[in-house]
């Protein structure tokens, strides 16, 4: 009986034995179960290492959000002042401070004058007056321009904040209505959504953020203070709006204005000799209030002109009560570099001071710009010219005037709506709607007037814009393509069946070869034309016709749209009798 019963303990010691075993697997396994589960489930506390995330190389670097984005371009805390990298003010907050990378100089034009700045100083000038400020105005680091922020607030209407560990400044140029949407409980912001990303912040309860984007249960935001990233959408609760103090005032830059219609006609100067002609061909208008002769034209890089102006010239249409704007091209040298020109201070300070002094010296009373065929990368400085100009022009009681091509997006960066806060007037040159080189085609159909003079005064009010008429009319020759020729043949000729070419000739021209061969003239009502078409000599000749009739469609442009005026290219192209319809059209 007791070797039974130490049997039966024995089998149940091994049993109990092997039930603590499976039971300490079980919990084991549990365990490990409940760690992967916490591990793969649980919210990360892993904090954002802010350095090495927002790449703050140095300690005095801050990183930028602007208008809830971060910018790729850094700033600079130094002093307890915030300089902003100079890309970042030009590009996002204000295109009117110009800097100089060549020769160091920092430019700005204000109502009250220019003012110039040199780096790394707290000095700059306003006009001729010496300025100064209580820290450096702009900061040059590792061959980048900083500028400083309370600087630019001073002339910029935005609002900015910065903010430590990590060191960031937040820009925002919205001031009414901003709304937010409140935090509705304590949560964090992530790098992304999902509990595993590391943090970024916390926010708390009532705390305020811009809701960027939601995309499931999380959502895109940034804070007040300038994180961007995830929280749970359920975290987020109702919209509220913040008003900040708003206390910037925009600058008002005056204008020169005429009471009456500016009636304008471009003469083609080209020669001292040529300006002799000026009584002949005024003597040919009718109500000509303006003459712009091509007197001016870029001459080398350092800001160079060359001049035609002629005192009896000035004085005689003086004595016909007639303005003289002297027009300045860069089409005449192909060698100049107008980049270069616009873009050094010290080759735009000389174009300037020449323009203006050949003015003076010659009692003008206005310079017409014609910069045409610029490049992009001529465009910043270009417009840097014009603010520049228009300072001394308004010193010296010139009208300053810039022609512009139709809006169009390959010239958009020509800015018509910057250029029309300094010039005067802004002259649309609503014509070359097909060129030598284009399709054949009209050089100004009235619908390309139309569209030009409507996109243009979504730039420029009506009372600035002076509409450019031509008085040129292309003839188009269209040669058939001889097949067999050892002539070189351009893939398009060869599709199309013939070559194109053309050239600019005067409404008299137009008559004559309508009369030598006989055409009968069709009015295209869609153009606002009449068109010609001939066979000469087995070529095809097609001419839209610029006459009486289709300047008269032009001006009424002019009139219902309650533009400055008007002005023609060029005297002389004109047939004498296109005047009483234009003097008429200027009365209305």
């Amino acid at each position: 009986m007791a070797s039974q019963r130490q049997a039966h303990n024995r089998k149940r010691q091994k049993a109990i034995l092997v039930m603590a075993v499976a039971l300490l697997i079980i919990v084991v396994i549990a365990i490990i179960g409940l760690t992967t589960f916490l591990k793969k489930y649980s919210a990360s506390k892993e904090v954002t290492d802010y350095s090495k995330y927002y790449k703050l190389e140095q300690e005095d670097e801050m990183f930028v959000v602007f208008d809830n984005e971060k910018m790729e371009q850094k700033a600079i805390l130094q002093n307890d002042e915030v300089y902003m990298d100079y890309r970042i003010v030009h590009k996002y907050l204000n295109k009117r401070f110009y800097w100089d990378a060549t020769e160091q100089v920092l430019r700005y034009v204000t109502p009250e004058g220019l003012i110039n700045v040199t780096p790394d100083t707290a000095s700059y000038l306003l006009g001729k007056t010496a300025q100064t400020a209580d820290h450096v105005i702009a900061l040059l680091r590792d061959g980048e321009m900083y500028l400083s922020m309370s600087f630019v607030q001073k002339y910029t209407d935005i609002h900015y904040e910065s903010y430590e560990d990590p060191n960031r400044v937040v820009i925002s140029d919205h001031w009414d209505d901003v709304t937010y949407q409140s935090i509705k409980k304590k949560t964090q912001i992530r790098q992304k959504g999902g509990v595993k990303s590391p943090i970024l912040t916390e926010v708390k309860k009532g705390d305020l953020v811009t809701v960027l984007d939601t995309a499931g249960s999380w959502s895109k935001v940034c804070s007040q203070d300038g994180f961007i990233g995830y929280v749970k959408s359920k975290t987020i609760g109702g919209e509220q709006d913040v008003l900040y103090d708003h206390n910037f005032t925009e600058p008002v830059f005056s204008h020169i204005s005429r009471e009456s219609r500016i009636n304008m006609a471009w003469h083609q100067v080209t020669t001292q000799a040529a300006n002799a002609n000026v009584a002949a061909v005024l003597g040919k208008t009718k109500g000509v209030n303006v003459i712009s002769p091509t007197w001016f034209y870029l001459n080398d890089n350092n800001g160079g002109i060359m001049s035609l102006c002629s005192q009896d010239y000035v004085n005689y249409c003086h004595q016909q009560g007639i303005e003289v704007w002297g027009l300045v091209s860069n089409l005449e040298n192909q060698d100049v570099d107008d980049t270069s020109v616009f873009s050094l201070t010290s080759s735009r300070d000389n174009l300037v001071n020449n323009l203006v002094a050949e003015a003076i010296k010659y009692d003008l009373d206005g310079i017409n710009l014609d910069f045409e065929l610029l490049p992009a990368e001529a465009a910043d400085g270009y417009l840097e010219f014009i603010r520049e100009l228009s300072i001394k022009c308004e010193n010296n009681d010139l009208v300053l005037s810039v022609d512009n091509y139709v809006p169009a997006a390959y010239n958009a960066y020509y800015d018509r709506e910057e250029q029309a806060v300094f010039a005067d007037y802004i002259v649309v040159m609503a014509y070359d709607e097909h060129y030598n080189g284009s399709e054949e085609g009209s050089v100004a159909s009235i619908g390309f007037v139309e569209q030009g003079i409507k996109d243009t005064l979504e730039e420029v009010p009506a009372e600035q814009v002076i509409l450019g008429v031509p008085f040129y009319t292309r003839v188009w020759e269209l040669t058939p393509v001889a097949e067999g020729t050892d002539a070189e043949i351009s893939e398009e000729d060869a599709l199309r069946g013939y070559s194109i070419s053309s050239e600019a000739v005067s409404m008299s021209e137009v008559d004559s070869r309508v009369a030598a061969n006989g055409v009968n003239l069709e009015w295209l009502e869609d153009c606002g034309q009449y068109y010609a078409e001939y066979q000469y000599d087995g070529k095809t000749y097609k001419i839209w016709v610029e006459d009486q009739k289709s300047i008269g469609e032009k001006l009424n442009v002019m009139k219902e749209n309650h533009l400055a005026g008007a002005s023609f290219w060029k005297l002389g192209y004109e047939k004498n009798t296109i005047w009483d319809t234009i003097a008429e059209a200027m009365q209305q």
